[in-house]
């Protein structure tokens, strides 16, 4: 008996001293991983949309804000986002490579990383490209990696977002053949329209997500006509190419609000900042056009006198909804073009959008296209037949 009662002792001392070897090496795990007091938000469910270069892109932010006073300056070193809960990486962000995820990023990055005072917030600007060799994603996951001023390596793991599982709304020409410029569009995170955080009635968003600015251009691939680069500030509306040309429906829809009788601006003058970002303070003339529920089409910069619907017309794709102009906030002729969920600009969300059929001609700078001496990489050689996708920033484009 006393024999079988050391052997229990003994197997019960083993139990404890095994159960307290499995709470100290769980202890030393989370010690090695300390959680960053960061919060990560992706505000809109990204969308994945096919774009000019035929493959799927998603374009989605990151905020993250260092929330409380007492951490102090963190340092953000490295980004991974990975497929579902497997191990696959789509994107991997060094320290280096951060500061280019900035809406403004420094001349001269930090290569120890991008800083996060406390207190305050950083937006990411993220554009990935999807393999067409995997399965869509449905969702993606988040791996951050922040050091304190101290040198404390601090984590944050599993940020989760889904991916939108419907596709983005196919419309129409907004404008006749062509060709003409994409400036400033989808897939440059530096562009004024995807960085263009609005903040109103305490709400933030991007309208302008996927918004493009589009110039009209001729066969050889120039902006304006007779006018040298150096002289530019001379130039007339008609000196450039698009102005004047049609403006059209993209599908049939109602016309949700419209405005007409803004002067144009002057040419290569940039108009003074508004107080508030509106479409009446921003837009100059413009149109509405809700085509489908929470889905609204927004023209912008258009000619005084030219604007020929009204609010509450219906109108089919392809109507004449006015022509290109200059008025509102603009330095030079161009269509602006953007979808979004809401009819008015402020507290809404861009979405992303595929035109049914354009060729693509070539790539462009804008500076490339109002030089006159330059040579245009369009032609023949670059180009290819696109359906169902979205122009990327600096294409070059012939509407169908």
């Amino acid at each position: 008996m006393a024999y079988s009662i050391l052997i229990l002792c003994r197997k019960w001392w083993q139990l404890i001293l095994g159960s307290f070897g499995l709470v100290m090496s769980s202890l030393v795990t989370v010690a090695q991983v300390a959680q960053a007091p960061v919060e990560v938000r992706v505000p809109v469910t990204p969308q994945p949309v096919r774009g000019s270069d035929g493959l799927l892109h998603v374009a989605y932010e990151l905020h993250l804000t260092n929330y409380y006073q007492s951490t102090g300056p963190l340092r953000l070193k490295q980004v991974n986002v990975l497929a579902n809960e497997t191990a696959l990486v789509l994107a991997d962000f060094s320290a280096a490579q951060l500061n280019g995820l900035l809406a403004h990023p420094a001349e001269k990055p930090d290569t120890a990383g991008v800083p996060l005072e406390a207190g305050k917030r950083v937006v990411l600007f993220l554009w990935l490209t999807l393999s067409a060799d995997r399965p869509r994603p449905q969702f993606l996951r988040h791996q951050l990696v922040f050091t304190t001023s101290t040198g404390v390596r601090q984590l944050v793991d599993g940020v989760r977002t889904p991916l939108e599982a419907a596709s983005p709304v196919r419309l129409g020409a907004p404008l006749r053949a062509g060709p003409w410029l994409a400036h400033e569009g989808p897939g440059n995170p530096h562009s004024h329209h995807w960085t263009g955080v609005v903040v109103v009635n305490g709400q933030t968003t991007i309208p302008q997500r996927y918004a493009i600015d589009f110039f009209g251009l001729t066969p050889a691939g120039h902006g304006v006509r007779r006018v040298s680069l150096d002289q530019l500030k001379t130039s007339t509306h008609v000196d450039w190419v698009g102005f004047g040309a049609e403006v059209l429906a993209v599908a049939d829809g109602v016309v949700r609000d419209a405005r007409d009788g803004e002067p144009n601006q002057p040419v290569m003058v940039s108009p003074p900042s508004p107080v508030d970002l509106t479409e009446r303070t921003l837009m100059g003339n413009f149109v509405v056009l809700e085509i489908a529920p929470h889905t609204f089409v927004h023209y912008a910069h258009l000619q005084p006198g030219s604007v020929v619907v009204k609010v509450g017309e219906r109108v089919r794709q392809g109507a004449v909804l006015g022509r290109l102009g200059q008025s509102g906030s603009a330095n030079a002729p161009h269509l602006h073009f953007l979808v979004s969920n809401s009819t008015a600009f402020e507290e809404s969300e861009g979405l992303p959008f595929v035109f049914e059929s354009f060729d693509n001609l070539g790539s462009a700078t804008l500076r490339q296209v109002l030089d006159q001496a330059a040579l245009v990489p369009i032609g023949p050689a670059f180009q290819k037949s696109c359906r169902q996708q979205l122009p990327l920033d600096d294409s070059v484009v012939r509407f169908k």
